[in-house]
């Protein structure tokens, strides 16, 4: 599978994913014009992935704003994981938020009660 690579902008995340250097990741703010578009080639990717994932696979969302819209993605992004744990594959979704960011530490923990996927809540300053 080929690198996807989409640059953060003022209301788009960084995405990156790599499954020859095993990084996945999800970063800054969701809140495109557009978030079926924007989220159209992730959702793809993330699918055709899930047909021949790496041994094991560590999603790591960094996330520090995202819009209702955007959750719904996140949640089609995390549910094709759940099903990637389900058909025996090993995942863990690393969700990053700031020590004072009550809000995204909490969005974290309600992502990880609606999947069956492994979750570690990674908090910093």
């Amino acid at each position: 599978m080929e690198l996807l690579r989409i640059e953060r902008t003022d209301k788009s995340p960084r995405v990156i994913f790599d499954p020859v250097d095993k990084q996945f990741e999800l970063s800054g703010k969701s809140l495109p014009e557009n978030v079926m578009e924007f989220y159209a080639p992730v959702l793809k990717w993330l699918n055709s992935y899930k047909e021949k994932p790496a041994a094991s696979t560590e999603f790591n969302i960094k996330l520090i704003y995202f819009n209702t819209a955007s959750s719904k993605m996140i949640l089609d992004i995390l549910l094709i994981l759940e099903e990637m744990v389900e058909e025996g594959h090993e995942v863990l979704v690393r969700w990053h938020a700031y020590r004072t960011d009550e809000d995204m530490q909490e969005a974290g923990r309600e992502y990880e009660e609606m999947v069956h996927v492994p979750f570690e809540h990674l908090v910093y300053d």
